[in-house]
């Protein structure tokens, strides 16, 4: 897919109020710093005992003063900056700049980091539709690409453009600057600081049960806790949108700590007649779960990203090997987004699939909204709470149901939630009957009592499941491909897992079968070999 969007993007500005950072430097750096053009490209000030200091920019270092950095120098910027966290870092209020400390084995500090912080207005115009999808996004990328950068203006666009509750979880100050008073690059969105790294999951479910907030936004996920706390936000039906250690999404598959963050990995071992139908060993790996996180953005700079939008289905995709081609996103030359790649891996062709000899019993399907409006049947907009929005969503992209999943109450028609939660008359659940909406609730947050509900639903609704069509229609053009009265025939659209079946039905008949197009109008066309 080559797509050359002719969307305007907003206006880039900066806003890095260096001089606030220059001024707690010793004078004699000041100085050399004071002397130069521009600094629009300084990275950090590097202030070592014993050594000149040194200034880092995007391309390049260069020492600011032969004189060598003294303790008397390294006070000094202590002494203006105040005291240190838990993990070393320390700021100057009301800015975005950051500067840690390096101490020596009885505590001293005897080298400092001073990090420029700016705030890049406008930085996420390249993937502001997906903020605004209501997706809860993972963020990735290597040190200094400009994660945080961009997590500031999500909170800020959601908060102000969106207008969602947004909470920022901000553990080290990086995202809202130092001080009681948050920086006004997050815009509307609620800043709550992290007294220790240690206690950031602690804070994530403190920011869910007090706050009532619609979107949480997190820096720096990294423990078995928080991705913990991440999943029970994801449960909630709060959008989390967050970084993580890693800079791809094969490097997050290969950390046993952050793997839950996508569902999760596990070891399985196959039966002979199993391991031999999908001709692989007996011992593979599988996804043991549905991912907190619908969409991973790999951030290879502000103007070029690479999008993962269905995780379940990619992750699937590299343990099996098979893996799709992430969307390409690219801001260029011309100031326009060009898009490109995006296919979602299908499944090896292994043999006649048990689902399709149970005809239509459990089969997945992808569905394209645009069916649904043809046959006139209505969406019906839920709003889950305490119940898992990622499971939801697989249910409805898998099966096509017509049913939109909501962040908002004045949105839903319906509020969907579990028995426990319903006991506990949650404010949500009041307000849900003072607006007159439809509460249902399900005795537990499973799997099958989920998508049975939804099931029920949709049927009331007027929905048929699609499968048997689609597998009808691919009978009858292998018949009649077999017979000769056609060479060959282009079946109807479908998602990946009914295009699986329809190979099958092909293969069957010993024919030849390709699948062409791109997402969602991807097609089989089933011909003589």
């Amino acid at each position: 897919m080559n797509d050359r969007s002719e969307m305007s993007l907003p206006q880039r500005y900066v806003v890095d109020d260096l001089p606030s950072l220059i001024e707690v430097l010793p004078s004699h750096v000041k100085e050399s710093l004071n002397q130069r053009n521009s600094l629009g490209d300084l990275l950090e000030v590097i202030l070592d005992l014993g050594r000149p200091a040194l200034a880092r920019f995007i391309d390049k270092e260069e020492i600011l003063a032969k004189d060598e950095i003294g303790w008397e120098d390294i006070q000094y910027v202590v002494d203006k900056i105040g005291a240190f966290g838990d993990d070393n870092r320390a700021g100057i209020e009301r800015t975005l700049h950051r500067i840690s400390a390096i101490r020596n084995r009885t505590g001293n500090i005897i080298g400092l980091t001073c990090r420029v912080g700016r705030a890049v207005y406008g930085t996420i115009g390249i993937i502001e539709d997906i903020i605004r999808s209501g997706e809860n996004i993972l963020f990735l990328g290597r040190p200094g690409v400009g994660k945080t950068t961009m997590l500031r203006e999500v909170a800020r666009v959601s908060a102000d453009d969106a207008h969602k509750r947004v909470i920022i979880v901000d553990t080290s100050n990086e995202i809202a600057g130092d001080g009681d008073i948050p920086h006004p690059a997050i815009g509307g969105a609620r800043r709550m600081q992290v007294v220790t790294p240690i206690l950031q999951y602690a804070v994530m479910i403190e920011a869910v049960e007090n706050h009532m907030p619609e979107v949480i936004v997190i820096d720096e996920m990294g423990t078995e806790l928080e991705a913990s706390a991440a999943r029970t936000i994801a449960e909630r039906g709060v959008q989390l949108i967050a970084t993580a250690h890693g800079n791809t999404l094969d490097n997050l598959i290969l950390n046993p700590t952050l793997a839950d963050l996508i569902g999760g990995i596990q070891s399985v071992t196959l039966g002979d007649d199993e391991a031999r139908r999908r001709r692989t060993q007996k011992t593979v790996l599988e996804r043991k779960a549905p991912p907190t996180f619908d969409v991973v953005i790999e951030i290879q700079g502000w103007d070029k990203v690479a999008i993962h939008h269905d995780v379940s289905k990619v992750v699937d995709g590299i343990l099996r090997g098979v893996p799709g081609s992430p969307e390409t996103r690219l801001i260029g030359q011309d100031e326009k987004l060009h898009k490109s790649g995006g296919d979602l891996p299908e499944p090896p062709i292994t043999g006649v699939d048990s689902r399709y000899k149970a005809r239509n019993s459990n089969v997945d399907l992808e569905l394209d909204r645009d069916v649904l409006k043809a046959n006139n049947i209505p969406t019906t907009k839920i709003l889950p709470f305490g119940l898992n929005k990622g499971r939801i969503i697989d249910i409805i992209h898998d099966t096509g149901m017509p049913i939109e999943i909501v962040d908002a109450l004045e949105k839903a028609e319906i509020l969907l939630t579990t028995k426990q939660f319903f006991k506990k008359r949650p404010r949500i659940l009041k307000n849900a009957e003072d607006a007159q909406k439809s509460i249902f609730v399900l005795r537990k947050n499973s799997h099958p009592q989920i998508r049975d509900f939804l099931a029920d639903l949709s049927q009331a609704k007027g929905w048929e499941d699609p499968v048997s069509s689609a597998i009808t229609e691919a009978e009858d053009a292998a018949r009649e491909v077999h017979e000769g009265i056609q060479s060959s025939v282009d079946l109807d659209a479908q998602g990946s897992h009914v295009r699986r079946i329809q190979h099958q039905i092909a293969q069957a008949r010993n024919l030849r079968s390709l699948s062409s197009g791109s997402e969602p109008h991807r097609r089989v066309t089933i011909s003589r070999r």
